[in-house]
């Protein structure tokens, strides 16, 4: 196995104490509520965490141009306790990583040494790719890149013109990575602040994430050197974006993690001083299992999911954009449920701006939007696991299934095999019933692959190390994710007709539900101990 890449726990730990240390000085409550309330960019100190004295940003960058040579595990553990103080802020650094990834995958040595070493020193940078009417889908890019000429024919710059939305740090830029049409299709440019015909729109004005700059940005008749083609050769855009969804993906999970904690931590908080009727709520089943446990359950699982796929990045594995689409797809609708659950765990106080939960759902909101929606992702996961599963001829989530049944009762893992044994027949069953055409069934599909990969990975950790309270957390998870994917796996059987028979209708049919739910009470209480401890 290939050496991980990124750095040693030593250097990650005094990277996020140093984060931590910071967030108390300079982004206390009064600032980010203060933030929220006036919808400001606090671009002093963004400007200050990527100076030369903290340099935050240097996780994502190469070691080779001034980095630290962070790895996708180093950028999910910031990106998470960024997400924990303020995602306002942590959108502005999550804009310099995406900004910076094409140039790192797509430029050429000297290009590097030109606009790395820039960004080290602390560029602010924006990724410019969406547009008014494409959306997510960056194959409808309507902004055109025009080559200039020169007598003899040779390529010596280009003309971009075309409008960007919802652009973060559009507005304070001073790099921006363009994706534009060239007449050799997607292409990605670097544009510096101040080139004329960059014209930078007004800051929207936004439900959440309000400390982070968005912005439109119009390209008109914007002129450029040829140098400043991200790799010299054109069409090569789509590609390049490509590339970085599962580091791209990863980060946003994070942010999702990140806020659902928060927001979670925040009402086991308020439980223990909140009395209600003599006592804390703390101690009212009512409030913990509802309120606390399950989601706290569902954030060790979206946690699992996020550092399995960082370990196999790091390993060296390529071409992880599905991994990178579930890590998203559940840890941001699982961040944002969690914070819904806090606001209604505070009661009155949920609403109230002081207590910060109401806050946190509003900006949590934003990752299930952003960096391609949960619609998309499902999506995506949905067809891509499809033929996955299709040409291994159904071993691919057998061989999840096998794994599973091989761990320790207490790891909940041969509870979900079954159930993950089925997704596989499922996707078998639509494949050879084309059900591929009716969305619902994809996105049924998409959840059934979603929740026996995530619990896969929440079952292995929890076979491997962890605080005392995993195991019980991978039991319910495991639970939990066989259930949903049972009742999935009947939607999908039913879609090619009421009476549905065959291997799909009848496993579902036989599945021991009943048995699912043994010892959960006192796997809820487990995790309730393990939270108030």
């Amino acid at each position: 196995m290939r050496e991980l890449k990124g750095l040693d726990s030593e250097s990650l730990e005094m990277i996020l104490t140093t984060l931590r240390r910071l967030a108390e000085k300079k982004i206390t409550k009064a600032d980010r509520l203060g933030w929220d309330a006036r919808e400001e960019f606090p671009l002093n100190l963004i400007r200050e965490l990527v100076g030369e004295e903290i340099g935050l940003h240097l996780v994502f960058l190469p070691e080779a141009y001034g980095g630290l040579g962070g790895g996708a595990k180093d950028i999910a553990k910031v990106s998470e306790e960024m997400a924990k103080i303020d995602l306002g802020v942590a959108t502005a650094f999550l804009a310099i990583s995406l900004g910076t990834d094409p140039i790192i995958v797509g430029c050429t040595e000297e290009q590097k040494k030109k606009w790395l070493t820039r960004i080290a020193g602390g560029a602010i940078v924006a990724y410019a790719v969406t547009e008014p009417e494409a959306g997510s889908n960056l194959q409808s890019l309507k902004t055109s890149a025009a080559r200039i000429t020169d007598k003899a024919g040779k390529v010596t710059g280009y003309r971009i013109s075309g409008a960007k939305q919802f652009i973060s740090n559009g507005g304070y830029a001073d790099i921006y990575t363009v994706l534009a049409n060239a007449p050799d299709g997607p292409t990605f440019f670097v544009v510096e602040k101040g080139t004329k015909g960059l014209l930078p729109g007004k800051h929207e004005e936004k439900h959440g994430i309000r400390a982070s700059n968005t912005a439109p940005v119009v390209f008109e008749d914007l002129e450029i050197p040829a140098a400043n083609l991200v790799g010299l050769n054109e069409g090569e855009g789509l590609k390049q974006a490509n590339q970085v969804f599962g580091y791209t993906r990863l980060m946003v999970a994070a942010f999702g993690l990140g806020g659902g904690v928060s927001a979670l931590d925040r009402a086991v908080a308020y439980s223990k001083e909140r009395i209600q009727f003599g006592k804390p709520l703390s101690e009212f089943q009512g409030y913990t299992h509802k309120l606390i446990v399950p989601h706290a359950v569902r954030l060790e699982a979206a946690r699992a999911c996020i550092e399995a796929t960082a370990d196999r990045l790091d390993s060296g594995e390529q071409d992880l954009q599905v991994e990178g689409s579930i890590a998203k797809y559940f840890a941001t609708e699982t961040g944002n449920s969690a914070a819904d659950a806090a606001i209604q765990a505070h009661g009155g106080y949920g609403y109230i701006r002081e207590y910060e939960v109401e806050k946190i759902k509003r900006d949590v909101k934003i990752t299930c939007i952003y960096e391609g929606t949960s619609e998309i992702q499902q999506n995506i996961i949905g067809l891509f696991r499809l033929r996955e599963n299709v040409r291994s001829k159904g071993a691919f989530y057998e061989d999840i299934a096998k794994d599973l049944g091989k761990l320790d009762v207490s790891t909940g893992g041969p509870r979900l095999a079954p159930a993950a044994k089925i997704a596989g027949v499922a996707a078998i069953f639509a494949q050879k019933n084309k059900l591929m055409r009716m969305q619902h069934v994809l996105f049924s599909l998409a959840d059934m692959f979603t929740l026996a990969e995530v619990g896969a990975a929440l079952c292995r950790k929890a076979s491997r190390t962890g605080p005392p309270h995993l195991k019980a957390c991978a039991r319910l998870f495991a639970a939990e994710a066989a259930g949903r994917i049972l009742d999935c796996g009947a939607a999908v059987a039913h879609a090619a007709g009421p009476s549905p028979e065959g291997d799909l209708g009848n496993r579902v049919k036989s599945a021991d539900r009943f048995s699912l739910r043994a010892g959960e009470m006192e796997d809820m209480e487990a995790v309730r101990l393990g939270l108030y401890s």
